[in-house]
């Protein structure tokens, strides 16, 4: 009983007990650097289900609409100093919906979402996990970026100081953004399609059947990013030669998207121009284009066919051609569409993953 008495004087210093039965405490709560006066009153056993909460009109108005919450930690909360806790944190929350942050919040007060926007005038969300010790341990913190995002917790801090955490990890990782955004809006994305914050590829369409996939540094946004390119090699290796021959025109001053049109000496494919259908294609073998995620990348070398597979179909029909045949990684055979031998070739061990990750 000392012990829990010591640690409610230690939190809540300005609440204080008004009778020696300590059945009656008075003072003030603080939250967001405000006091609020209040008023708790315990029944003889001291249990905390029965007891009653006096508010000031200030903290009733606040706390307005959250009464149930209130009602529900009171009644399954272990002690005082743990429901005191709980109710500095729904004032917290009340106090950051007055400014239109808190998206959510469970009955329990264990999953708190806020949401702010960041110099771009983009939408993000933070999901805040509470656990039991709350707040002597750090709640767990979700988040949709490119990078880990950890808070500095102390026994003192405050969904507050998350939420300013939060603000700036969001200006830390503006430009990436801001670069994936441009991509977004003046290219045709083929995968993912429906990119979310954290993703840091994007496989870009250059033409029919051709296509680069690039990988972006978060922390380095416009610096020359990992490249990949896709599709029939009479198509692709011109373009790795320009990038090969031009790297040294990469400015970081510039977009990435421009930096990539300067090196490649291309236009990429626009929304306002062209359709998906205009450089995309099914797959020869399945004649679908998306097979568990993945879109047709092996494309037939032969210029007059140009026929593009998924990695999977094509590994399945060499497979089982007896003319195929595999030189150390490395599988070879016939088109199906124009029977061209030597043609298509694609890499065994990557298929191997792809078949682990299905099976």
């Amino acid at each position: 009983m000392a012990e829990t008495e010591a640690s409610l004087l230690r939190q809540f210093p300005l609440l204080l007990p008004q009778n020696r039965a300590k059945t009656v405490y008075e003072g003030f709560i603080s939250a967001q650097g405000r006091d609020f006066h209040l008023k708790i009153l315990l029944p003889k056993d001291l249990q905390l289900r029965n007891a009653r909460l006096l508010c000031s009109w200030q903290l009733k108005a606040i706390l307005n609409g959250y009464h149930h919450v209130v009602q529900q930690r009171m009644q399954h909360s272990p002690d005082l100093t743990s429901f005191l806790v709980e109710l500095k944190m729904v004032l917290e929350v009340a106090l950051k919906n007055k400014k239109e942050l808190l998206v959510y919040v469970d009955t329990c007060f264990s999953t708190i979402k806020l949401k702010a926007e960041d110099a771009s005038g983009r939408e993000h969300l933070i999901t805040v996990k509470l656990k039991a010790k709350y707040p002597a341990e750090s709640p767990d913190c979700i988040v949709d970026f490119p990078v880990s995002f950890s808070v500095s917790w102390t026994p003192q801090s405050s969904l507050i100081s998350i939420h300013s955490q939060f603000l700036a990890a969001l200006e830390s990782l503006k430009a990436f953004w801001d670069v994936m955004d441009e991509i977004d809006e003046k290219t045709w994305v083929l995968e993912p399609e429906k990119p979310t914050r954290s993703a840091t590829a994007r496989r870009i369409a250059l033409g029919t059947n051709a296509s680069i996939n690039i990988e972006v540094d978060p922390r380095h946004p416009t610096m020359l990013p990992e490249c990949c390119f896709l599709g029939a090699d009479h198509v692709v290796k011109p373009l790795g030669i320009r990038l090969s021959r031009n790297i040294h025109l990469w400015d970081p001053e510039n977009s990435l998207l421009q930096n990539l049109k300067d090196v490649l000496e291309i236009d990429f494919p626009a929304h306002a121009i062209l359709e998906k259908s205009d450089f995309s294609m099914d797959c020869g073998i399945c004649y679908a284009y998306q097979l568990d995620g993945a879109i047709p990348d092996q494309v037939c070398d032969n210029s007059q066919c140009g026929q593009p597979f998924h990695q999977i179909c094509l590994y399945e029909w060499l497979r089982g051609l007896l003319t195929s045949r595999q030189s150390f990684n490395v599988i070879f055979g016939e088109c199906p569409y124009c029977s061209k031998v030597s043609k298509l070739l694609i890499t065994f061990h990557k298929m191997c993953l792809a078949f682990s990750n299905i099976f």
